[in-house]
């Protein structure tokens, strides 16, 4: 049936640069509906993410709006609204883009079974990596377990070219009835703190993800190197949101990045290595699947990780009395992300200095981050408490006060998030009390807290428990 349309089932992947199903479909010149479906799987994500999901799909619709397409919307089981879809238009053909989690590759599997068996063409792309998860191997067959031999074999591998961004969609005759997005509900788990996080978050989109890129290759990928690491200076590209959603496909940054190593930029090659360990993440995620819920290494088991307790919920609030760890997580409250350098340190007080299992702090993350990434959130973890590939060493504890000192050595990172750090009134450090539940009871005046562990106390009850999980 060459004039019946193809329904694109949208999911993290909300561009049309770069887009091989898209590309796909478009190829076969028939017309082209575009879809997302809310389903159980999407529903499940955290506040943040989701409400991030919300101002994506609103950027998105009106891109395809622009080129005479329209973003259909539906909520429901992906099965069960692909079907109703298809009867509805006529469609004979359902292309997406393949993601790697263990709950969205049981839900593909199932949709693209039943969809042919019901004599659907159905049909998954690439586009989420640079390479699929299977094609990397080591000499032996499997898969790596090692970032730097995994950096070394990518690099070695040529990356495929980005598709162009097509002008136009060829337009449809019937177009299906649409769900109101406002509808979903996206931001309605982030309560009062939706309008916080809509002051001070990036803008969404892919031209926004676009505009990011090219500003930071033009002006800040030279310094990147020495200036990654200094959560108070902007010098990181902030593609990560972009990235989660697909707003910007993986090949158009390293293409554009090669081409800027190549002419000689400082720091090319260290922002390249830093995409290569997004791919890494998704690598080990696909061949682990249950690395967001258990321990990498054999044996961790046994570490005398704590439970949610006071201390932990200190720590989600802001207030353990540690300047860096405290703006780090004010920082995610206010913006929906964290600088990485702050990461690593709040995520190593909480797991090493409190002794907190970590997938206390992942659940948090997913809930908080609007750049939250299943894959990058869960070794992101792991390597930081220790029982995960690649993972920093036990007995490396983080010291938040001289990472301080090293890292945001004028305090402006600190004074930014931390109303009454050194007489802060920064908006986005009152803003946090803005976003923050009304039950926490957290109040201005009160908001620079007394340290509540001493670091050295911390230091070696962490690493006491290590030694008892090592003889």
């Amino acid at each position: 049936m060459p004039h019946s349309p193809v329904l694109l089932w949208f999911r993290r992947d909300l561009r049309l640069d770069d887009h091989p199903a898209l590309a796909a479909a478009l190829a076969s010149g028939r017309p082209v509906i575009p879809v997302f479906v809310l389903d159980p799987e999407t529903e499940a994500l955290g506040a943040a993410a989701k409400w991030r999901l919300g101002e994506g799909l609103a950027v998105f619709a009106q891109a395809l709006a622009a080129r005479g397409a329209r973003l259909i919307l539906r909520r429901g089981p992906a099965l069960e609204v692909l079907r109703a879809l298809v009867t509805e238009t006529g469609a004979a053909a359902i292309y997406w883009s393949r993601l790697y989690d263990p709950a969205a590759q049981a839900r593909d599997s199932a949709v693209k079974t039943a969809l042919r068996e019901a004599g659907i063409e159905a049909r998954s792309f690439a586009g989420h990596l640079l390479f699929e998860p299977w094609d990397i191997e080591t000499q032996s067959g499997g898969p790596y377990r090692v970032y730097t031999p995994f950096w070394r074999a990518l690099r070695s591998r040529p990356v495929s070219a980005a598709v162009r961004m097509p002008d136009e969609l060829r337009p449809v005759t019937y177009w299906p009835a649409s769900d109101n997005l406002e509808g979903f509900g996206l931001g309605a788990a982030m309560n009062r703190g939706a309008a916080v996080l809509a002051r001070f978050a990036r803008p969404a989109g892919e031209a926004a993800a676009l505009d990011r890129l090219a500003s930071f290759l033009d002006a800040g990928i030279d310094a990147y190197a020495e200036r990654r690491d200094l959560p108070g200076a902007a010098g990181t590209s902030g593609l990560s949101e972009h990235l989660s959603l697909g707003e910007i496909g993986p090949r158009r940054i390293w293409h554009a990045a090669l081409r800027r190593w190549d002419e000689g930029a400082a720091g090319a090659e260290q922002f390249l290595k830093e995409i290569v360990w997004r791919e890494f993440a998704w690598h080990l995620f696909f061949h682990f699947p249950r690395l967001d819920r258990e321990n990498w290494r054999a044996g961790w088991e046994e570490f005398p990780w704590r439970g949610d307790s006071p201390e932990a919920e200190l720590w989600r609030r802001g207030m353990t009395g540690e300047p860096f760890v405290d703006a780090a997580m004010r920082e995610m409250y206010v913006t929906g992300t964290m600088h990485n350098r702050a990461r690593m340190i709040a995520a190593s007080y909480l797991t090493k200095h409190l002794l907190t299992d970590w997938r206390v702090g992942l659940a948090w993350f997913a809930d908080c981050l609007t750049d939250w990434d299943p894959a990058a959130n869960a070794m992101g973890w792991q390597w930081v408490a220790g029982s995960g590939p690649d993972a920093a060493p036990y007995f490396r504890i983080f010291n938040p006060e001289t990472q301080a000192e090293k890292f945001d050595k004028s305090g402006g990172y600190r004074s930014k998030f931390i109303y009454g750090w050194r007489g802060s009134r920064a908006p986005e450090a009152e803003a946090f009390f803005e976003a923050v539940p009304r039950a926490w009871g957290l109040d201005p005046t009160k908001s620079v807290p007394a340290r509540h562990l001493a670091l050295e106390t911390g230091r070696a009850r962490a690493l006491e428990a290590y030694a008892g999980l090592t003889r």
